[in-house]
């Protein structure tokens, strides 16, 4: 930007859109200085590189701005673990349970994970049959990212929310609206023949 442009020509674009050719960095900052703008350089890698005069604070307010507003739209999914032992009882496994639920509820993912200690690295078998439980009795709410696997001392698999009523219905309307798009389109204009002179 300004004074620390170092190439010895730019291409100068002003505050209009319109090209004032190229120039010595100085005389283009005189120029931006004229309209109490800023130089700033915006295609650095270009033979020469191009340069835009503009208010450059403007320009990161309204960049800051932007990305507030894509930010506020987007949905941050978060994955929430809930950890199991191979010899959790019935009421403990019920509240684990409860939890994964409340967790797909509001719409996070969940990793469900069997640590293994010791000997009972030699009954993982009966770690598979509780995450098996697990997906069978969160299957109505839930989808299986991925299957029970092991990895070291840890068996887990991860559950993601299943997409509700009101989100599928969404996307049927948006998939129409697509393909009736084209057809809605104005017919081709009907070329019109010249008739002879008589």
């Amino acid at each position: 930007m300004n004074d620390r442009i170092r190439a010895r020509e730019v291409r100068v674009i002003d505050d209009e859109g319109q090209q004032l050719g190229i120039m010595p960095p100085y005389e283009a900052i005189r120029k931006a200085r004229e309209k109490n703008l800023d130089l700033v350089e915006i295609s650095p890698t270009a033979q020469p590189p191009v340069c835009r005069i503009m208010d450059y604070g403007k320009f990161l307010y309204q960049q800051e701005k932007k990305d507030r507003e894509a930010k506020k739209h987007q949905k941050t999914i978060t994955v929430k673990e809930v950890k199991f032992r191979i010899n959790v009882d019935d009421h403990d496994y019920e509240t684990k349970k409860n939890h994964v639920l409340r967790f797909l509820d509001e719409g996070d993912k969940v990793k469900a994970t069997i640590f293994f200690r010791g000997r009972e690295m030699t009954r993982t078998s009966l770690g598979r049959q509780i995450l098996e439980r697990l997906i069978k009795d969160v299957e109505p709410e839930a989808i299986v990212e991925f299957r029970p696997r092991q990895e070291g001392n840890t068996l887990h698999a991860i559950l993601a929310p299943k997409k509700s009523d009101k989100e599928r219905e969404k996307e049927k309307q948006k998939a129409a609206a697509a393909r009736s798009a084209p057809s809605q389109a104005a017919p081709p204009p009907v070329a019109q023949v010249a008739k002879p002179a008589s």
